[in-house]
């Protein structure tokens, strides 16, 4: 069902430092940071030649990444995203299997401007995965 490894998220508690650790010190692509009101984040990805690594940082109040850097305020890695040819199909092939879906279950847009769900860190040995639609 899961295809190839889309990102690797990491919270950072500052999007300029980390993204010019990963462009200036590591020689990568970065993308400019974009906010993502929906989801309560900044993103910016740095771009590999076999994955991505997205840079999240919190955005206004109620961020759900920010009780994540209260309690590593050095940041940390946040989550794994697999791409999916059919979000729905993964979805209820999952609860039939027990796993949670996070939020009401249903698919949001995420940064890539396709459909993502989160799935719960204690049905994945305790990483919260994202799921991302990809088409089949």
């Amino acid at each position: 069902m899961i295809g190839r490894l889309n990102h690797v998220a990491i919270v950072v508690p500052d999007l300029a430092a980390a993204s010019s650790l990963y462009g200036d010190g590591l020689g990568a692509s970065v993308t400019k940071p974009v906010d993502l009101p929906d989801h309560g984040v900044t993103t910016a990805f740095v771009e590999l030649p076999n994955t991505k690594i997205e840079l999240l940082h919190p955005l206004g109040e109620g961020s759900p990444v920010q009780n994540f850097l209260d309690n590593n305020p050095s940041g940390g890695m946040h989550h794994v995203c697999y791409e999916v040819g059919d979000i729905r199909a993964a979805i209820d092939h999952l609860v039939t299997q027990g796993a949670r879906v996070l939020g009401d279950g249903k698919p949001r847009i995420g940064a890539h401007g396709l459909p993502v769900v989160f799935l719960h860190p204690k049905d994945f040995c305790g990483t919260l995965v994202e799921l991302e639609e990809v088409g089949g």
